[in-house]
């Protein structure tokens, strides 16, 4: 049946308000440290050992160790790819990105003998950037659904809305307006009479497919002081501010791969998101070098405060079909507005432990062990609680642990470096998004100058939902996530 077209203004503030949710919390709160070259090959180990820069976001108390001031500069090449396998069709796609790691200036000043009443050696002043997190991917998902479409979902959610409301427009959520604009939902008369929701989308019988591509990072600007005590006791603390730009870019579709019905060829949902805001954190730590083969470490990080996160976005619908009314097949496109909502994250603590075994002038081992617990994420805005979303963080979300290892060895100029790092699922069940990176690396030192290469390659298997539902859920992508960096750091000491 022909409907009258409305004309209304959506709500897009309390629509969208659902959007931020336990997801974007989990990505905004996760840790993946890069830095230095040096540190990036030893699996970021780095808490006990130290003397090198990327310290200042895991144990500030590693710049006490510095005996010269030191200029460090870090740019990277990185590729993310993911590989999926939906109702058994297999789909791939990769994205490589060039970006900068690391950058900063440690100022390390000698304390003159007989200032102090105590033996203090060396303080240092530091400020620079190391990259806590990429978000740099590309994936496809495409299979064959037989039971449902992502329609079925859209008339869940508005089957309390009378298909003869006036004011329907204003009613529709942000994401489902556009596809009433395009009729891939419409009305139609039942037995009685009545005017009831339905689609000329086939329920199920379709080919759905999605490609996403996500790029930007999350990178902390550092400011952060240390002290050396008698080359044995080493303090630090830094004030972090991470910066957070993540774009996302997705089309999701369900179409006629059989060519099989009269009425329908294909359907679109585009999306288009970028985030982004500033956040405080304090770091503090301290290094006990009781011997002279061993060192141990110990850090806190405060949660970090992300305030005025600020979300921007704005999608399209456009469907390829036969309407209720109408006999022929035709094309339709509806754009939404743009849409901006800010909001506040608070993530997790963190709590480190260091070890650190000095082979002589030859060499070290060295493992870090992290704990987080992503239960205490937490979201707020002004005029939305959030308060399902921070339910659904603490039954989905629980502790993990971080394992990170590594050793290096010295011959003559070279040294030789590798690593392996284990971040645990942050889901209180399973080991999904469980991350593990095993990495290599070389460098060449002379008196004032070093140069480092570092390759990490990342892996990590998760499971991805179409579409979820009280009603409908699809069967779950399995995806296989696989990133590779590769890092060029140059240092040079003053």
């Amino acid at each position: 049946m022909k409907r009258i077209k409305l004309i209304g203004i959506i709500l897009l503030l309390t629509s969208f308000a659902q959007a931020q949710n336990e997801v974007d919390a989990l990505v905004f709160s996760q840790s993946f440290y890069q830095g230095t070259a040096r540190s990036m090959a030893m699996g970021g180990a780095f808490g006990a050992l130290g003397a090198d820069f990327s310290t200042l976001s895991t144990n500030p108390a590693g710049m006490g160790l510095y005996r010269s001031s030191e200029f460090t500069f870090t740019p990277e090449i990185s590729t993310g790819k993911t590989a999926s396998t939906y109702n058994g069709m297999f789909g791939e796609d990769s994205r490589t990105n060039l970006g900068i790691s690391n950058l900063g200036f440690i100022i390390t000043n000698p304390i003159p003998e007989g200032t102090t009443s105590t033996p203090w050696r060396y303080y240092q002043f530091a400020f620079g950037m190391n990259r806590t997190n990429s978000f740099n991917n590309r994936s496809f998902i495409r299979g064959d659904n037989d039971e449902h479409s992502l329609v079925d979902v859209y008339l869940d959610e508005i089957w309390s809305t009378y298909p003869n409301d006036k004011d329907i427009a204003d009613k529709f959520p942000f994401d489902i307006f556009p596809a009433w604009s395009v009729y891939v939902i419409d009305t139609v008369r039942n037995e009685d009479g009545d005017l009831i929701y339905s689609s000329p989308v086939p329920p199920g019988g379709i080919r759905q497919q999605k490609q996403t591509k996500t790029w930007g990072s999350n990178s902390e600007w550092l400011f952060a002081a240390s002290a050396n005590l008698d080359d044995k006791l080493f303090l630090g603390a830094t004030v972090g501010l991470p910066y957070i730009r993540f774009f996302e870019e997705s089309v999701y579709s369900e179409y006629d791969a059989a060519d099989a019905d009269p009425y329908f060829d294909e359907w679109n949902y585009k999306e288009t998101r970028e985030s982004k805001g500033w956040g405080i954190n304090l770091k503090l730590g301290a290094i006990l070098w009781p011997v002279d083969w061993l060192r141990i470490g110990a850090a806190f990080h405060t949660p970090t405060y992300y305030y005025g996160l600020k979300d921007v976005w704005y999608t399209s619908t456009d469907a390829t079909l036969v309407p209720f009314y109408e006999t022929e097949m035709n094309y339709k496109r509806e754009d939404s507005p743009t849409g901006e909502y800010e909001y506040e994250l608070t993530t997790p603590l963190k709590a480190i432990g260091s070890v650190a075994f000095i082979i002589g002038k030859y060499g070290s081992v060295s493992a870090d062990y992290e704990f987080v617990d992503y239960s205490n994420m937490k979201l707020r805005s002004v005029g939305y609680s959030f308060t399902d979303e921070n339910d659904n963080i603490k039954d989905i979300y629980g502790s993990t642990a971080n394992l990170r290892l590594g050793t290096e060895w010295r011959y003559s100029n070279l040294s030789f470096r590798a690593g392996y790092a284990i971040y645990g699922s942050p889901y209180a069940k399973g080991n999904d998004f469980e991350l593990t990176n095993l990495s290599f690396g070389i460098g060449y030192s002379e008196r004032d100058f070093s140069l480092d290469l570092a390759y990490v390659n990342g892996q990590r298997s998760n499971n991805y939902y179409l579409y979820s539902s009280v009603n409908w859920e699809t069967n779950p992508a399995k995806q296989e996530f696989t990133s590779n960096h590769f890092a060029l750091t140059a240092r040079f000491k003053f």
